[in-house]
C-alpha cells in the first residue's frame, strides 16, 4: 500500500457530535480519540461519496436537550443526518459500504457489564439493520482508543491506536 498523502489533500476533522461527507477524491475524513464513542464510517464508490459520523451517546432521548443542539451526539438521530448528507451529494443506499469503529471500554468495567462503548456499538448496528443497512466490517471494544481516517477516493478505513495502524477495513 501506497502510504504517500498528495499535496493538495483536504483533511476533513469530525469532532465528538460532528459528522462529515464529501465527493472530493483528494479528501482524507478523520476522527481521533475514539474511545467509548463510535465512528460510523460511509462509503458509495460508485458515487464518489464518503462520509464518517462520530457520536457519543446511543439515544437523543437520554439528553433531548443536547439532541436539539448536537444531534449528531447521537447514534439515532445522527446515523440518519450522515446518510441524508451523502444521498444529497449522489450516493444511493444500496451501494453505501458502512463500518464500526470505537465503543472501547476505556473505564475498565467489569467484563459481564453492558458498558457505554458496547452500548453505542449495538444501537449502531440497530439503527442501521432498522434502515436495511449491513456492516461491511467493523473494529470495536478493546479498551485503547483509537483513531480513524476514511479515504474518499477509495473507501479505505484505517484504523490507528497508540500511533500504529491496528486495522485496516
Amino acid at each position: 500500500m501506497n502510504n504517500t498523502i498528495p499535496a493538495d489533500v483536504r483533511w476533513l476533522k469530525v469532532g465528538i457530535g460532528e459528522f462529515a461527507v464529501s465527493d472530493r477524491p483528494e479528501d482524507l475524513i478523520i476522527t481521533a480519540a475514539l474511545g467509548s464513542c463510535v465512528a460510523v464510517c460511509l462509503s458509495e464508490p460508485t458515487a464518489g461519496v464518503a462520509g464518517m459520523l462520530h457520536f457519543l451517546l446511543p439515544d437523543a432521548r437520554s439528553n433531548p436537550v443536547r439532541a436539539k443542539t448536537e444531534p449528531a451526539a447521537f447514534a439515532d438521530s445522527g446515523i440518519p443526518m450522515l446518510f441524508h448528507a451523502a444521498y444529497a451529494l449522489g450516493a444511493q443506499k444500496k451501494r453505501c459500504r458502512v463500518w464500526l469503529v470505537g465503543g472501547a471500554d476505556v473505564a475498565g468495567h467489569s467484563p459481564g457489564m453492558l458498558t457505554i462503548g458496547r452500548r453505542n456499538v449495538l444501537a449502531a448496528r440497530s439503527v442501521l439493520w432498522q434502515n436495511g443497512i449491513m456492516v461491511h466490517g467493523e473494529d470495536v471494544g478493546g479498551v485503547a482508543p483509537r483513531t480513524v481516517t476514511i479515504a474518499v477516493a477509495s473507501g479505505h478505513v484505517t484504523v490507528k491506536s497508540d500511533g500504529r495502524v491496528v486495522t485496516e477495513l
